[in-house]
């Protein structure tokens, strides 16, 4: 009997310490953060954990994430700050069809007139909003997107001279993914890869009663892929994926090379690779 009150307990602790986890988690969704320049002409204007990447030209604007629906403004006024308009994005992208990454899409449509980028994957789910995604299957929605094209992997994505590589990384969704562009500046060229990292969403299924098919298979093919990828600079769709806080404070001075970080991609991918392993034998105890 006290076994079972102590498991009872330690079940009951273990909720709790995991709901006021991710309550902080999505503050930070929320909280606002000041626009940054990454790398050439990659900025940040997404929220203090959201990362939301404007890619300029002077023929338009490729915006990648919006962050959750009420982070319009946010976006509008960090781009303001960096002396650009919304109405001047030309694309839009992102890096997996879920809320807190894809809520302002619509809007942000709206208001730019911009066109609906999306994976083959990814696309159906943002059409419906978020109803056909095999893992939360509308828990968690959003207000559906007309996808204006299909985008695919290793396709080139040409806007001005903005030359940008996509990535299937499937996984985290069923079309996650990510982005890749050459940047040279100061005399050197850097490879710069906007990642879409495969971590695993609680509850998800990977071999027992998977929950879309072929989604083990897609975890082990993004790390592998995303191993083998040449990156000297690197950034994700979450600041905490790539340690965005220990890199970058509030106002400090323009460098190409804040975020380069070569070995910490690789580090960081092999982490999420043995956490894959480890969910697996989990699975089929």
């Amino acid at each position: 009997m006290k076994t079972r009150i102590t498991q009872l307990f330690i079940a009951a602790l273990t909720l709790l310490i995991t709901s006021t986890q991710l309550i902080a988690q999505q503050d930070n969704w929320a909280r606002p953060f000041p626009g940054f320049r990454v790398i050439g002409d990659i900025y940040g204007v997404g929220s203090y954990d959201l990362s939301v990447f404007l890619i300029t030209s002077d023929a338009g604007h490729i915006l990648i994430n919006t962050g959750l629906e009420d982070s319009t403004q946010l976006i509008r006024d960090n781009m303001a700050t960096l002396g650009f308009d919304m109405e001047d994005i030309s694309i839009l992208l992102t890096q997996q069809a879920h809320w807190d990454h894809t809520a302002a899409m619509a809007e942000i449509r709206e208001i730019s007139g911009a066109e609906m980028w999306a994976t083959v994957g990814d696309a159906k789910v943002m059409i419906d909003g978020g109803f056909s995604d095999p893992h939360f299957g509308g828990r968690e929605s959003f207000r559906p997107v007309v996808v204006d094209k299909i985008i695919r992997d290793g396709e080139v994505i040409e806007l001005g001279d903005i030359r940008l590589t996509v990535h299937d990384h499937p996984g985290h969704t069923e079309g996650s993914s990510s982005y890749s562009m050459q940047v040279s500046e100061a005399g050197r060229d850097y490879q710069v890869l906007i990642a879409n990292m495969g971590t695993i969403n609680a509850g998800k299924q990977l071999t027992v009663d998977p929950t879309y098919p072929g989604v083990s298979e897609d975890f082990a093919n993004t790390y592998r892929k995303q191993k083998a990828m040449d990156v000297d600079v690197w950034v994700a769709a979450h600041a905490s994926q790539y340690n965005f806080h220990e890199k970058y404070q509030v106002g400090q001075a323009y460098s190409p090379n804040t975020f380069v970080d070569p070995a910490g991609f690789v580090r960081a991918v092999e982490r999420l690779e043995q956490a894959y392993q480890e969910y697996i034998a989990e699975e089929q105890r």
